[in-house]
């Protein structure tokens, strides 16, 4: 008798650590469900509903009836100068906002690296571009590049030239847009590259100095390593996010003129929203995703090929 209590009371214990690691595993899972709900709502499904009727003939008056045409609307993008100039224009503002944001707000890192009187003023007036929501910056920049009254035309006749018309000619659209781009994404690189320059370890620069190295040589054998995974990181942001770049386009050009600043989200839009074909705007949205996830897989390479390089 007692040798079956004295079990008994060695079996509670045991089945109250059980109930204990139980809880354990499962407990991070309970944490992690309403992010994951959230995004099977609002991500995952509306993007398998999107690759679905890229594969249908879907018309805007009627979405819910659906013909399923397989391929058909990706022979009809392939076979269109239109998919080819949207992508081509697509790819070249992405470039374009890469090299140019990412160089300028990196330089702006570094030069706010260092100690100065006034830096915290500075910092603030220049982040202002990335802290103007998108559609106040674009009814700004509308304005300034006004061909009468906006102030770069003013600037540009008070230097006894003509005025240039910023919005209004194919040659001059794409890179005034660049423009309005460029001075809205390189304050947020100069913010994650300022935060990257400041973690760099300073007892490695002063050993670089004690070995005569000058600034040059420092940046590049210090500085650069250290902060090359952001660089790279914020280059993949900056590249996805011109992909679906639409708010700032669309306020200032609407795609125009004559298609010359009509990026494939742009595209979509027009197809969907003014030709009423879904299938097809589904179609454009797809072969965006795809572009973006291509980036990321350049990125991912670079990492590897990196992670490579470090343990040799």
């Amino acid at each position: 008798m007692t040798d079956i209590s004295t079990g008994a009371a060695r079996s509670l214990p045991q089945r109250a650590r059980k109930s204990r690691f139980s809880a354990k595993a499962v407990l991070p899972y309970i944490f992690i469900l309403p992010p994951v709900m959230y995004l099977a709502v609002f991500m995952f499904w509306p993007l398998a509903r999107q690759i679905y009727l890229s594969f249908t003939k879907t018309r805007l008056i009627n979405p819910s009836r659906s013909q399923f045409i397989g391929l058909d609307n990706y022979d009809r993008l392939l076979a269109s100068p239109d998919f080819y100039s949207a992508l081509h224009i697509t790819v070249v503002y992405s470039v374009m906002a890469v090299v140019l944001g990412v160089a300028l707000g990196t330089i702006a890192a570094l030069a706010l690296n260092r100690p100065f009187p006034g830096r915290t003023i500075v910092r603030a007036v220049l982040l202002f571009g990335w802290a103007v929501p998108n559609v106040a910056a674009s009814l700004v920049w509308l304005w300034i590049f006004n061909e009468r009254s906006g102030v770069l035309n003013r600037i540009v006749t008070g230097l006894g030239l003509d005025s240039v018309p910023w919005l209004t000619t194919t040659h001059m659209a794409l890179p005034s847009v660049l423009l309005v781009t460029v001075w809205q994404v390189a304050p947020f690189v100069m913010l994650v590259m300022l935060a990257a320059l400041q973690s760099v370890p300073e007892e490695v620069r002063e050993a670089a100095r004690i070995d005569n190295a000058d600034k040059l040589n420092i940046f590049r054998a210090v500085t650069l390593p250290h902060v090359m995974p952001t660089l790279q990181l914020v280059s993949l942001l900056v590249a996805v996010w011109s992909i679906r770049r639409f708010d700032i386009i669309y306020l200032l050009t609407g795609g125009g003129p004559i298609g010359s600043t009509s990026t494939l989200i742009v595209k979509l839009r027009q197809t969907a929203f003014e030709n009423h074909d879904l299938g097809l705007a589904s179609a454009y949205g797809v072969i965006g995703l795809i572009l973006a996830l291509s980036v990321a897989t350049i990125h991912a390479l670079f990492n590897r090929h990196r992670a490579k390089r470090s343990m040799q």
